[in-house]
């Protein structure tokens, strides 16, 4: 097997844990919030998966697409390329510095105040909303990495 191919193989695999894992959040805080007691333990789940499984799957996508690129001679500057790298900064810097940041602050005041607190609701509600959107800049990203459509030039 060429190296090409085990590489394509990791980065799929990666993509594959990422978003699958990130594509199961909104599953277990549904089911979660219909049930209050739950709801702490949900939250800390959706952490340990982001932490240890999507995060560390969405770090290696970065240098394994990299190492694919410069094998298969394609230059980080093609059209679709540019634009997966560009929106994967964006998916990183906003699932590091904003995300990350308010699912603790969710798992805080779900075992604090509670699921009917004004505040856990306008937190849950922006933590969804920011997931919902980086859920769909993934799916961008995939539809690049996959189509390679020319964007431009």
């Amino acid at each position: 097997m060429s190296l090409y191919a085990v590489l394509k193989y990791i980065h799929v695999l990666s993509a594959i844990a990422a978003f699958g894992a990130n594509i199961t959040y909104a599953l277990w805080l549904t089911r979660a919030e219909k049930n209050p007691e739950a709801l702490p333990f949900a939250l800390r789940t959706v952490k340990i998966m982001d932490d240890w499984i999507a995060n560390p799957a969405y770090i290696l996508l970065f240098p394994t697409g990299w190492w694919l690129a410069s094998l298969a001679g394609w230059p980080l500057t093609t059209p679709w390329i540019l634009t997966a790298l560009i929106l994967y900064g964006v998916l990183s810097i906003v699932g590091l510095a904003i995300y990350s940041p308010t699912l603790k602050k969710q798992i805080v005041l779900a075992e604090s105040a509670g699921p009917t607190a004004p505040e856990y609701k306008k937190v849950s509600f922006r933590s969804n909303a920011i997931g919902v959107a980086l859920n769909i800049i993934v799916l961008i990203v995939i539809y690049l990495m996959v189509v390679k459509p020319n964007l431009w030039g």
